[in-house]
Order: structure tokens, then sequence, then C-alpha cells
């Protein structure tokens, strides 16, 4: 989803969203580790956790939005991930749709599914067996399988590791693409599966330019260059049709280097997440304060929390790159300071859009449980 703030960010608003994202920063990234900690913590968790594993049967990475896909995650009884367990799907008549194995976490995914009733059954050497009830399965539906707990049958268990990273981050961008709010607004940058396998390089280059080529970017940004028109923002630019297409190139050199660099470029080099974790769970004021903290501290890809040095500094490299191109009156460390701030200041408010509002109203999240498992 476009960024909020990028460009015009009334002086007013940015300023209030600052002095609260200042005034909480130290409380919620305490917070955070609470929940890193309690993450850690409870290793057997009640709710259901999605993630893909390897499908080796079934295409993956349909981009159609009349296929859907089933994942889950396999356990054993004191709650630790089995890796390597064979899943199988089957349609109501019981013959076997794909197979597939349970990844490094544990996780598994079937992907480009058409509308059916489907069951799967986990096995897993030296363990018992498990068969789902019937999941009736709509078009475009991601449904979420709960934790499937696997039993050990006596003896020692002894499994591979047969999880794809590739195929994981893959079916990640695969899910974020069809998020959008209304179905028309681009949600892609926001995952209401606390659990969800990192994304590579790739998959955050890939899912990046994806967002920025949609066409709805492209109305944001022609929706703030007309806005700053008719504010006469950045006098220099002048009126007119001239006025207007500078101030569209400047809006848009600002999205495409905002989200490339705090999206893709920085979180590849500092192996962050760029994603937004939907909570969901909890009082108003916890949640708030996660959302707020959310634009200073990440995710990293081995699941810790830390300073989220891929969009800050991915907000002010964008903001001293804009030197280059607004009016040389407008340029200087003032513009910096302003910019960068001010983008931070949004990503916060966004955040607490994400949080609160924009779940309700997104296309094909994931069903089951979603957000913040315990």
């Amino acid at each position: 989803m476009f960024k909020i703030g990028r460009t015009l960010r009334p002086i007013a608003a940015s300023s209030a969203v600052l002095l609260m994202l200042f005034n909480v920063t130290h409380a919620a990234a305490q917070a955070q580790q609470d929940l890193a900690s309690n993450e850690h913590e409870n290793t057997l968790p009640s709710d259901p956790q999605p993630a893909p594993g390897t499908d080796q049967q079934g295409a993956k990475g349909s981009q159609l939005n009349d296929t859907g896909g089933i994942s889950g995650t396999v356990l054993d009884t004191n709650g630790d991930v089995v890796q390597g367990a064979r899943v199988v799907l089957a349609d109501t008549s019981g013959s076997v749709m794909r197979t597939a194995q349970s990844g490094g976490d544990g996780q598994f995914a079937f992907a480009g599914l058409p509308a059916e009733n489907y069951t799967i059954t986990v096995n897993g050497t030296g363990m018992s067996s498990f068969t789902s009830p019937r999941i009736p399965l709509h078009a475009g539906e991601v449904y979420i399988e709960p934790p499937v707990t696997l039993a050990v049958s006596g003896g020692s268990t002894s499994v591979t590791v047969n999880g794809n990273k590739e195929e994981l981050a893959e079916e990640q961008v695969h899910i974020a693409v069809q998020q959008r709010v209304g179905g028309i607004i681009p949600n892609f940058f926001s995952s209401y599966d606390w659990h969800a396998p990192p994304m590579q390089a790739k998959q955050k280059f890939q899912l990046t330019i994806r967002t920025l080529v949609d066409p709805v970017s492209f109305l944001t940004v022609a929706a703030i260059a007309g806005a700053e028109q008719y504010q006469n923002t950045f006098p220099a630019y002048g009126g007119g049709i001239e006025g207007y297409g500078k101030r569209y190139g400047a809006a848009l050199a600002n999205h495409v280097s905002a989200d490339m660099f705090s999206r893709a470029i920085y979180p590849s080099i500092f192996r962050q997440d760029p994603r937004y974790f939907y909570m969901g769970r909890g009082s108003v004021r916890s949640r708030a304060l996660y959302a707020i903290s959310a634009a200073v501290m990440t995710r990293t890809d081995d699941g810790r929390w830390r300073p989220n040095y891929s969009n800050v500094l991915g907000n002010f490299t964008a903001a001293s790159i804009s030197n280059l191109y607004y009016p040389e009156a407008d340029r200087g460390a003032s513009l910096v300071l302003f910019n960068g701030l001010a983008d931070t200041a949004g990503d916060a408010a966004g955040n607490l859009i994400r949080e609160f509002v924009l779940k309700k109203i997104t296309t094909h999240v994931p069903k089951g449980d979603v957000g913040r498992t315990y």
C-alpha cells in the first residue's frame, strides 16, 4: 500500500504523530521485548500458525484470485516443530490431490487450489497420524489449519529437514499480492500471520516492485501532486500543466526512492522484515503502542525484534535524495530533517490504520485465527 505521508504532509498532523511516536517509543520497545520473550516461552500455541511449506506436486505461485490455499504447522506433543512430516491433501472422494513435507519451521502449504472440500492427513516417522475434518475451501481463500499435533508412537524419531526457503518465501509473496483494501488498494506489506516465514532478498525486491508498478500507486501520486498544486506547495514549481508535472515527478521520485530503500534495499542489507505484522489482540493501548513502535522497531529475518534501521534510514535516505529535484529554495538540511521525520511519523500513523481498520476491509486475508497467537 502506498505509504502515508510520502509527499503531502500537513505539518500539524505530522508533528502530532511525531510527538506521540517519540513519547511511546521507549515503552513500546519494552513491549516488543516482552512479546519476543513470551513468544519464546510459549512454544505450544493454541491458535493456528500458518506458514507455507514445500508443495511437491502442485503448481506454485499462481496469481489467479479464483484459486485458494491451505497451510499449517506440524508440532509434537512438547510443542516443538516437526520437520519432514508427510502431508497429503485429498478431495472428498479420498483421491490424493497433492503431497508436501513440513519445512524447517514445521510449516506446509498447498497453493493454487480450486474451490473444493478437502482433507489433510499428516504422518511423521515414528509418530501418530492425523486426519483433519472436512475443509470447505472457497474461491480465493487461504485457509489456515490449526496446529497439527503428532504424538510419538514409540522409540526415537529421526526426521530430515526438507523445507525449501525459496518456496516458502515465494508463497508469502503469493499471499501478499492478493490483499487489497476494498479489493482495490494494495495492502501487500501487511502480514496477518504472526508466524509467517521470512522473505528472502529476492522476494523483498519482488514485492516492492509489484507495489510500485500497481496502477493505484500512480493514481495516489497523481492525487498528491494535485493537492500540492491546489495548495501551491513548492511555489517555485509554478502553476499550470508544467507545475503539476514537476510536482508529480517529485512525488513519484519520493515514493519510489522511499519504498525501494525502506522495503527492499535496507531490509536486504540488515536482514529485516519490511512487513507490518498484525497483532489483533490485547488492549487498545497495547495494540496502539505496538503499531506506533513498528515504525522504529521491526522483526529480523531470524525472528528477533530490533531497531528498524531499514525504515528509518530508508526515510532519511529518500529525504536526502529529494534535494536533487526539489526547488533550490526548499533544499538543505531542514528539508531532509522534515521529510525524514514526517515519513517516519506517517509510517506510525499508517500502522495504526493497519492495526485497527484495514483487516476488516482487506480482501483475501487468510482464513482462520490470524494475528498474534499466545
